[in-house]
C-alpha cells in the first residue's frame, strides 16, 4: 500500500510495529533510530530503509509517524510530528504533563494524534464486553485484577538494567498501570478515588518501584483491588469479577473465561494468536497489536474514528498521578 510511514525508535516495540505494518501490506516504511545496531537489524530483518538522523527522516516527507521510543521521549517526537503536520501514533504514555502539552499543541490542528489503547483489542476484553452487555452476572460489584510480570524476563534477549522499564521515571510496574487501566475504565467507568501503596519490595538491581497496590472506587460504584508488579515468576494476568448474580474469572495468558452463576462453572477457551518470537510471560498476542495499528491507519484514511483520544489518555494518567501521590501521602485521594 502506498503510504510512507516513519517508525521512530527501532527497539522492541518499533520492530513489532514494522512487523504489524508488513503483515497489513504496507511496504513504504522508513525506520529511524540513533543506535546503529538497531538500524542494521531492522534493515536486515524487514528490508526497510533506515536513517540515523531525524531531520533526514523528515526530509523523506512521511505521511504517518509511529512513535515507538521509550515513553519519556514521546513528547519530543510528537512535537516534531505536529510541527510537520504528520498524523502520528504513540505507544503507551506515562506522563500527564507531556500529554497536556501535546493536547495544547494540537489545538486547531487537523492531524490525527493517536495514543495507544492496545488492550481494547484483546480477545478477553472483547468477550468481557459482550458478557457485561448481556448482564451475565448481573450488576458488577467488585473487580480484582492482578498483573504480575517479571522484569528480568520481560526482554529475555537483553540486560533488564539497560531497558527503559528499569528507569525510575518509566519503571516496569508503572508501565503496567495505564496499560491495564485503559481497558478497565473503558469497560466499567471512570475511577473517582484511589488509595494506594507504591513501593520496592524486591532485590532487583534497579531503582524503581516494583509493585503498585491500588484500592479504587469507580464512578458507577464498583470497588476494585488492582495489583501490578514486576517480581512475579512465572508471570500471569488474571481478573475476577464479582457480580450480583455470579462470578467471572479471566486468565489472559491462557485465553480462558470461566463463569459461575451459582450452580456450576462454564469454561470458554478463546482463540488466541501466538506471541512474538523470543518473548515470554504475559506478552500480549501479536494480532492484538496488528488490530490497533490497522485501526489507526483506517483513521488516517478517514474510514473510521480512532477509538481513544488524548483527552481520555490524560484522564488515565491523572489516575496514575493520584495513585503515586496517594502512596506518597499515605491517604486516599479523590480524582477531579
Amino acid at each position: 500500500m502506498t503510504l510512507k510511514i516513519l517508525v521512530v525508535g527501532l527497539g522492541s516495540m518499533g520492530k513489532r510495529r514494522i512487523r504489524n505494518l508488513v503483515k497489513l501490506g504496507y511496504r513504504d516504511i522508513l525506520g529511524f533510530d540513533t543506535q546503529k545496531f538497531r538500524r542494521n537489524e531492522s534493515s536486515r530483518k524487514y528490508k526497510i530503509k533506515t536513517v540515523k538522523n531525524i531531520d533526514d527522516a523528515l526530509k523523506c516527507n512521511p505521511k504517518v509517524m509511529i512513535i515507538s521510543t521509550p515513553p519519556d521521549l514521546h513528547l519530543k517526537y510528537a512535537n516534531l510530528a505536529i510541527n510537520n503536520n504528520i498524523d502520528f501514533f504513540m505507544e503507551l504514555n506515562h506522563s500527564s504533563s507531556h500529554v497536556k502539552q501535546i493536547i495544547n499543541k494540537m489545538k486547531r490542528r487537523k492531524i490525527i494524534a493517536a495514543p495507544s489503547c492496545t488492550m481494547r483489542y484483546h480477545p478477553i476484553v472483547l468477550e468481557l464486553e459482550k458478557l457485561l452487555n448481556k448482564k451475565k452476572i448481573g450488576k458488577i460489584l467488585q473487580i480484582h485484577h492482578y498483573n504480575g510480570q517479571n522484569l528480568k524476563t520481560w526482554h529475555p534477549w537483553e540486560d533488564y538494567k539497560k531497558f527503559f522499564v528499569s528507569k525510575k521515571e518509566t519503571g516496569g510496574a508503572k508501565e503496567l498501570v495505564p496499560f491495564e487501566l485503559n481497558w478497565l475504565i473503558y469497560l466499567f467507568s471512570k475511577i473517582e478515588s484511589v488509595s494506594a501503596n507504591v513501593a520496592k519490595i524486591s532485590d532487583l538491581d534497579v531503582d524503581i518501584d516494583d509493585i503498585y497496590q491500588i484500592h479504587a472506587k469507580f464512578k458507577n460504584g464498583i470497588v476494585g483491588n488492582l495489583i501490578f508488579d514486576v517480581v512475579s515468576n512465572p508471570s500471569f494476568r488474571e481478573t475476577k469479577l464479582i457480580g450480583s448474580k455470579g462470578v467471572i474469572l479471566c486468565d489472559f495468558k491462557e485465553g480462558i473465561i470461566q463463569i459461575n452463576t451459582g450452580k456450576k462453572w462454564s469454561v470458554k477457551k478463546l482463540e488466541m494468536d501466538g506471541i512474538a518470537l523470543d518473548y515470554m510471560g504475559n506478552t500480549t498476542p501479536e494480532n492484538v497489536y496488528e488490530k490497533e495499528i490497522k485501526n489507526f491507519l483506517l483513521a488516517v484514511k478517514h474510514k473510521q474514528k480512532y477509538p481513544f483520544s488524548l483527552d481520555q489518555d490524560l484522564q488515565i494518567l491523572k489516575v496514575l498521578d493520584a495513585i503515586e501521590l496517594s502512596s506518597k501521602k499515605g491517604k486516599g485521594l479523590i480524582i477531579n
